[in-house]
């Protein structure tokens, strides 16, 4: 084996890349410590795909390659740089920490991203609040992959991105907001809400509301619907009362469907055929998520209004959806509903659903 891994060495020198390609994956099969100084070398190798075999080969070495591969995070080559911060993020080290927290203030938004990434999966208490300004990061890769990072390491961040609610830029308030919704915490709740309400820019008004419907806690219920009133955060404030799962946001949803509670400042254009002579654009879009947060409650009392919204030929696909989710106890309203339908259409539908949720007409024997 000793000889083999010398000459898998010397291979990664060949003029060949295939050669080197080769070399580099035996090196990894080996998994020989004294292969890791040649195989860093290699991460800046021309051809991609050594590079990549390289790269492969150090994961298979693991531990052993740590310690090379954090002296390299700050190579010269941004290849090297890259694929160092990447393998280390797939090896998660604890003693990496520090090395990756160095690494979020790096020229490279790759490296910025992978080591979000890798903080993230190590989990380390010490990474908080040195991720957070990289909420405010001008590539949206990074920003994303910080707030997830954040969220993995969970309720220790909670005191930290609670503040960042009140920061004076919108977009670390944002990312702080989606944070809080993927750790779903009861605490977050209330903050959340006062964001929601009072926030005064519409995307962190908005992403206030898809967490507060990501932690599903009933303390936003009342919240979300003040929020209907806000015709930019409307549909998202439908959307989470769904996911409240809550009985009592029923009658409300049911107001949307059936359109007795059209905001008056929606933006309408005129369309042919339609009674009211114009199209509700936005309120169209609403409560299609209405009928959807419906069907995530499963209320019987939003059986009856999901019937009747087959009428609207621009509702009838999701309407008819969402009773297919509810399941048999549809089966008789609408089979009563159908006996007094002529609409062709509306009759094919109301078959589908029947036959999606498992309705069978009984067979009488003579």
């Amino acid at each position: 084996m000793g000889d083999r891994v010398s000459e898998e060495i010397a291979a990664l020198k060949d003029e060949d890349w295939a050669l080197r390609e080769e070399a580099a994956m035996l090196l990894g099969d080996f998994a020989d410590p004294r292969a890791v100084a040649p195989l860093v070398e290699a991460l800046h190798d021309e051809d991609r795909a050594v590079r990549e075999a390289a790269a492969a080969a150090l994961r298979k070495i693991g531990r052993p390659a740590v310690s090379v591969l954090v002296q390299v995070l700050r190579h010269p080559n941004g290849n090297v740089q890259e694929a160092s911060a990447a393998i280390l993020k797939d090896l998660a080290d604890p003693d990496t920490v520090e090395p990756l927290i160095a690494c979020l203030t790096s020229q490279n938004w790759v490296v910025r991203m992978h080591a979000a990434q890798a903080l993230g999966t190590l989990g380390d208490e010490r990474a908080i609040r040195p991720l957070v300004p990289l909420l405010m990061d001008p590539v949206k890769a990074v920003r994303v992959d910080t707030t997830n990072a954040l969220a993995r390491i969970g309720r220790p961040a909670l005191g930290t991105l609670l503040a960042a609610l009140r920061h004076e830029e919108w977009v670390l308030r944002l990312h702080a907001c989606e944070a809080l919704g993927k750790i779903r915490a009861e605490e977050a709740v209330e903050p959340l809400c006062e964001i929601l309400v009072k926030d005064r820019d519409m995307a962190v008004r908005q992403d206030a509301a898809r967490a507060l419907g990501d932690i599903g806690h009933a303390k936003a219920l009342k919240a979300l619907t003040a929020a209907l009133q806000d015709i930019q955060v409307r549909p998202f404030a439908v959307a989470a009362l769904g996911k409240l799962k809550d009985p009592r946001a029923v009658d409300t949803l049911v107001d949307v469907v059936t359109g007795k509670s059209r905001p008056v400042d929606a933006r309408k254009v005129p369309v042919c055929g339609d009674e009211s002579g114009d199209l509700d654009v936005e309120e169209m879009e609403v409560q299609i998520f209405a009928i959807g947060a419906l069907a995530e409650i499963g209320e019987d009392r939003a059986i009856e209004p999901l019937i009747k919204a087959l009428k609207d030929t621009r509702l009838r696909a999701d309407a008819a959806g969402a009773l297919g989710r509810m399941g048999l106890r549809v089966a008789p309203p609408l089979l009563a509903a159908m006996k007094a339908e002529t609409d062709s259409n509306i009759l094919y539908h109301a078959r589908a659903i029947l036959s999606e949720v498992g309705w069978r007409p009984k067979v009488v024997m003579k």
